[in-house]
């Protein structure tokens, strides 16, 4: 029973340090400053979202456990946002929701994007909303983004950090 208790733990410990190395990749500056992503609420839950598909995709039939504690990491940390914009209990739920619905046709977007075209148009759609003077942006992002799955295919969960790959310049 110990032992079970253990792992767990030590599992959401793994994930809680995949989260923070996830966040940290994804508030990079250089994602606001060089390629124009909006710096929103709505800028910064897409750069959430594209990286966490980014690992969900490598962990998938990998560590399944560890996927659902990194997924269970990042929405403790959409509540914790919200709440520290002042939406109270009340409106937490019906925020979540839309938040989770959002987050997952990302994933499924992403996940689905496996060429660089595909995935250019699902990152214009989504980070940039469709905007037309946003499309160069949006080929960086994906090259980018093609860049990190392909680092990400050679890196193991248990290691730190999460190999992402260079930033982007």
């Amino acid at each position: 029973m110990l032992n079970l208790l253990r792992s767990r733990n030590e599992e959401k410990a793994t994930a809680h340090r995949l989260y923070a190395g996830l966040m940290e990749r994804a508030r990079a500056p250089v994602f606001f400053l060089n390629f124009a992503v909006p710096d929103t609420i709505d800028g910064r839950f897409d750069l959430v979202a594209l990286h966490a598909a980014l690992v969900l995709e490598r962990l998938k039939g990998v560590d399944d456990d560890l996927a659902q504690g990194l997924i269970d990491a990042i929405f403790i940390g959409f509540d914790e946002a919200l709440r520290e914009l002042g939406v109270g209990d009340m409106g937490a739920g019906r925020r979540l929701k839309s938040m989770a619905n959002a987050f997952y046709g990302r994933l499924t977007a992403y996940g689905e994007a496996q060429d660089i075209d595909a995935l250019t148009a699902a990152i214009h759609r989504n980070v940039y909303r469709g905007d037309g003077a946003s499309a160069d942006q949006a080929a960086r992002l994906a090259t980018y983004a093609q860049s990190a799955r392909s680092h990400l295919a050679g890196w193991r969960p248990d290691q730190q950090p999460i190999a992402f790959g260079p930033l982007p310049e």
